[in-house]
């Protein structure tokens, strides 16, 4: 398909833009391999790189705290200068990044490859569904392109510890990261082949608000870091606290800036639009739920019931197949009750599985499965139909960082979770949590911890979903994209 014929019509199904969907879902597929596989290797690269225990969390963590906290400022830049342009621009750095882990030979270099990789992540991941959403017109097939692309980075997320064991036990670990460099290449000939170039008229063009722009990232790393410091210091630390402070000030200025800057990096009010507001209050339920409650799990399935970890592993198994084949009903679905009432139905699913767990998860494993499948199946509708509806509520040069945001919302309210679920052990466990025999008393500690994150978590994520809704409520049917026009940037 040639650029002109891109550039005059909208594909009319899956098929005709299969090139440019390959192209997308291996940008998703890299990111998600990038967040799980490379897990399994930390005792080796610790070993072979001689890395203290702060520095092999580091390896993990910069990838993870550089790509949540660019996310909205790279969804910005690319609504500017052209999220084609940004997204093959983040893949030729992760190309780079990826083959450089060859020449690593220090714990820091590992790091500083690490953190190149998360902002090319930020760079790529946000755009691969702002470019979905931009590929299509028919709503109904932007759903379907938006599962398929998660459905393969779902793929890639599961199988990844398991495909990091096999490898190795045949080859060196940086084999593990230099895959990303041919995955990156087909996605970079996917999306330079099957998608248009930027079209100037589709972007906008006022100046990126850098005082904004550092003012959210500082904001965003501060709030990923601060859980990480509750759970690795605890609650009676001052780090942690000192954190969420810092956090919660650059929060506060940020929203001051983009109140009053000629040109801000995000507009407050396209956030009120209802369906901004509703997808990614119900995108943080989504988030706060699926970690939290993968957290309290593996810790009751190892440390209380005593399983393995490869039984544990199994124990999650319910979740990991609903996240797979979950994508099937996802279309029928959406199809039969609409995209408004999908968003929230699934949200109050991971509601539901949470006070499932919470209540009746530590009086056996078939709550605790039923807890997994529910949690599962809503965030996997909530995954695709609130992030559709986020950029439906936005102008077309704003939905990069439409997609930046669901993103961010999901990456911030994760670390909430572990952190909240984290604190609460700390706070009612007295003892080490990983010893390997716990008194009564300890056991009784555990879950009744176990009982009260799961109940917090519960609460906080039906709070959000209840506003959610009651924001989705006030979607009207002319409340569409072309024919009642989002509100426009300042």
């Amino acid at each position: 398909m040639t650029t002109t014929a891109l550039k005059q019509t909208s594909p009319r199904s899956l098929r005709e833009a299969w090139v440019a969907l390959a192209g997308l879902s291996a940008v998703f597929l890299v990111e998600m391999l990038d967040t799980s596989i490379l897990t399994v290797a930390l005792p080796t690269i610790g070993r072979e790189l001689h890395a203290s225990t702060t520095a092999l969390q580091w390896v993990t963590g910069a990838y993870a705290v550089v790509f949540g906290g660019l996310m909205l400022a790279a969804g910005a830049i690319a609504d500017r200068y052209g999220p084609r342009r940004i997204m093959l621009a983040g893949l030729g750095l992760l190309g780079a990044a990826s083959l450089a882990t060859v020449v690593v030979g220090t714990a820091g270099q590992l790091i500083a490859v690490r953190a190149a990789m998360g902002v090319a992540a930020a760079m790529t991941t946000p755009g691969s569904m702002a470019l979905a959403f931009r590929l299509f017109d028919d709503d109904g097939l932007r759903v379907r392109a938006t599962t398929l692309i998660s459905t393969v980075g779902l793929a890639g997320l599961a199988v990844g510890p398991t495909t990091g064991g096999f490898v190795l036990a045949i080859a060196p670990w940086q084999v593990l990261l230099l895959v990303n460099a041919p995955i990156a290449a087909l996605a970079f000939i996917g999306v330079r082949s099957g998608i248009a170039p930027d079209s100037p008229a589709a972007l906008h063009r006022d100046p990126v608000d850098l005082a904004g722009a550092a003012l959210g990232t500082a904001t965003i790393m501060l709030a990923l870091v601060a859980p990480t410091l509750f759970v690795d210091e605890g609650a009676g630390s001052v780090l942690p606290w000192a954190a969420t402070a810092a956090a919660a000030a650059g929060a506060i200025l940020f929203v001051v800036r983009e109140r009053t800057a000629r040109h801000p990096l995000l507009d407050l009010r396209l956030i009120a639009h209802p369906l901004v507001s509703s997808g990614l209050a119900f995108k943080a339920a989504a988030g706060l739920a699926t970690a939290g409650l993968g957290y309290l799990v593996t810790l009751q399935l190892q440390l209380d019931w005593g399983w393995t970890p490869g039984l544990a592993a199994l124990g999650m198994l319910p979740q990991v197949v609903v996240l797979l084949a979950g994508g099937a009903v996802i279309g029928p679905f959406v199809g039969r009750v609409g995209l408004e009432r999908a968003g929230w139905l699934s949200a109050a699913a991971v509601v539901a599985g949470l006070g499932v767990y919470g209540a009746l998860g530590r009086s056996g494993y078939g709550w605790v499965a039923l807890a997994l499948v529910l949690v599962a199946a809503g965030m996997r509708v909530v995954g695709v139909v609130a992030g559709v509806n986020v950029l439906r509520g936005l102008p077309k040069n704003r939905t990069t960082i439409g997609a930046a945001l669901t993103d961010t919302a999901t990456e911030v309210t994760s670390g909430a979770g572990i952190a909240v679920s984290g604190t609460i052990l700390a706070a009612l466990f007295t003892g080490d949590l990983a010893t390997s025999r716990w008194s009564a008393g300890q056991t009784a500690q555990f879950r009744e911890a176990v009982t009260i994150a799961g109940l917090t978590l519960t609460v906080v994520a039906a709070a959000l979903v209840t506003w959610g809704i009651a924001r989705a409520r006030r979607v009207i049917p002319r409340d569409t994209p072309g024919t009642r026009p989002a509100p426009q940037p300042r």
